[in-house]
């Protein structure tokens, strides 16, 4: 029983990673050859934007350079019957060009298909091409198809002359080079270019005769869904079929300048041939291996009973947190390096369970990072009780006491939970110690147990950013009926500093004047206030606004002690510095 058992777990154990591995395989192959795909797909189309924005591009030059310089008031229909032959010229692309004054009257009109105008005088100040080019640089109008033609796209520049007048240059371009760059476009056998318009109307297809049935309102649809699906995936390329409802692959690219966009697809099963055929191999080679992993398996199970029973047994103990069992074996294969592997693994286990006791134990009074660093240096001896310079932090809420006497349990615990979250994400930041937290009062530490440079200006700011944010907690507070405001502390003196507790609970705190003085000081602070002492007054060196507000007597301190007060930014108020060296107000 107990061999047919093992059979059936090395058989599982041999077969079913095998099976995720060939899988995973198969799928990861499959992701990487889309990626890949699409990556090809959009290089494409991207490459074809650029082109056709580039032709566009190439036709405002020569539209530009048919109003003289002198001003298109002052130039004969002669003058600019060159200028414009000229252009259209440059750019065979060209079928016509009108060019219409600044009061809408048409005074020229040159076509390679139609008759031309001079002088003609028609009003076209409605014309769409007119009030499109007023209102936008370049003005592209919908494609219109021709009877047996490709088709062509109006465009229209507005352009000032010396007089201010605003002129409008017509063009109607020809779109066969923009159906020469998508013939180009050869992805695999299957693989080709279309572009559409912004009403999904085909304009140019590797195949003409697709063009020429380009204004086909059920085809437009499909491409219009087509496009959006492609721009909401970013122009990542999509599964969709084609209008010969064949799977393939598509990924698009905009042409800013005209709204359009170039699509670029190839089959699917063109795209993924390969991928099918390394599909067939590895189930091939999977089936081989079963066959073989079953008669291995039945070899193993007949001399594996006694060694996979050890081992049964120490994972049992080593799941259940035993990770002082060790399992011997001694069959000098592969199963006692795996026993030895166990047993190494038990000794990482517990050393990562003693390192996460440590670092639950660091972080109710330090900032992960401070916690972090501690236990990286291998001890806690920087923890123990010893003599440092340190800044003490006090803050608590004004009113607070008065507020949980009418207010809610639940609403009461809401504020602290904003309250603490706020001021729990400035202390992360700013890497200081929080010693203690009471209802709505805290004592923080900077400068203890690991230093930090200028302690005195890194608590000031950190002060400065409780303020603020809990300033904006207030407001909301405050619209909620609640009387709050938000006081704090800071002093700066040699403590005391180290653990203090007993086994199950242990703390980080400071003893010493310092401290005592900086609650005071937080005692003492109305809403918005930050009181300083002279200590930490004195390392701010000007770079932070304080105002001196003189000697006072603070409760249970014995003489006279110079306070101030970190200034506010809409206080308004000019600053200068005192001759003791820090900012007071002038």
């Amino acid at each position: 029983m107990r061999r047919s058992k093992y059979f059936l777990v090395l058989f599982a154990a041999v077969v079913f990673p095998m099976a995720a591995s060939g899988i995973s395989n198969t799928w990861f192959s499959y992701v990487d050859q889309r990626a890949i795909l699409s990556a090809l797909l959009k290089s494409e189309a991207t490459s074809a934007a650029d082109k056709i924005e580039g032709f566009l591009d190439g036709i405002k030059v020569p539209l530009g350079s048919t109003v003289p310089q002198g001003g298109s008031a002052k130039a004969s229909v002669k003058q600019l019957r060159l200028l414009v032959v000229r252009a259209m010229h440059q750019v065979p692309g060209i079928l016509s060009i009108s060019l219409v004054d600044g009061t809408g009257a048409e005074r020229l009109h040159i076509s390679r298909t139609g008759s031309n105008r001079t002088q003609g005088g028609a009003d076209r100040s409605g014309d769409p091409a007119v009030v499109g080019a007023s209102t936008a640089k370049v003005w592209y109008g919908p494609v219109t198809y021709r009877q047996g033609s490709v088709p062509s796209v109006t465009m229209a520049m507005a352009n000032y002359d010396e007089e201010v007048l605003a002129n409008t240059i017509i063009a109607e371009i020809s779109l066969k080079p923009i159906w020469l760059i998508v013939s180009e476009i050869r992805v695999g056998r299957s693989g080709q270019a279309f572009v559409v318009d912004q009403a999904g109307h085909l304009i140019a297809h590797p195949a003409i005769s697709e063009v020429m049935r380009g204004a086909d309102e059920k085809a437009a649809l499909a491409l219009r869904r087509l496009r959006d699906a492609i721009a909401a995936a970013g122009g990542i390329a999509i599964a969709s079929r084609n209008a010969e409802n064949e799977r393939v692959v598509t990924a698009g690219a905009p042409v800013a300048a005209a709204g359009w966009t170039v699509l670029v697809e190839q089959s699917q099963a063109e795209a993924f041939a390969p991928l099918y055929a390394s599909f067939w191999r590895t189930g091939g080679l999977l089936l081989a291996a079963t066959v073989f992993a079953a008669a291995l398996a039945y070899w193993l199970a007949g001399r594996m009973s006694g060694p996979i029973r050890l081992l049964e047994e120490g994972t049992e103990k080593i799941g259940a947190g035993q990770f002082d069992h060790r399992i011997n074996i001694a069959t000098g294969d592969e199963l006692e390096r795996l026993a030895a592997r166990f047993n190494q693994m038990a000794q990482e286990l517990a050393a990562s369970r003693d390192r996460s006791e440590r670092m639950m134990r660091l972080k109710r009074f330090l900032a992960p990072q401070v916690a972090e660093l501690v236990e990286k240096a291998g001890d806690e001896r920087m923890l123990a009780g010893k003599r440092a310079e340190v800044v003490a932090v006090f803050c608590d809420l004004r009113g607070f006491t008065a507020f949980s006497a009418h207010a809610e349990p639940e609403d009461i615990m809401q504020l602290l939970r904003e309250y603490y979250e706020a001021l729990g994400a400035i202390i992360t930041r700013y890497e200081v110690t929080l010693t203690s937290f009471s209802a709505d009062g805290l004592m923080i530490l900077v400068n203890a147990p690991v230093p930090c440079e200028e302690p005195a200006l890194h608590a000031v700011k950190m002060a400065v950013d409780m303020r603020e944010d809990i300033q904006r907690l207030i407001s909301g507070w405050r619209q909620r009926g609640y009387q709050i405001g938000f006081g704090m502390g800071l002093a700066m003196g040699w403590a005391t500093v180290g653990r203090i507790g007993y086994e199950a609970r242990v703390d980080y705190t400071a003893i010493g004047n310092v401290v005592n003085l900086a609650s005071r000081l937080c005692s003492s602070a109305e809403d918005r206030q930050i009181l300083i002492d002279y200590s930490v007054a004195r390392h701010l060196h000007d770079k932070i606004p304080i105002v001196d507000l003189g000697t006072r007597q603070l409760k249970g301190l014995e003489g006279l002690v110079r306070v101030f007060n970190v200034e506010t930014k809409d206080t308004g108020q000019d600053l200068a510095p005192n001759p003791n060296g820090v900012a007071a107000q002038g």
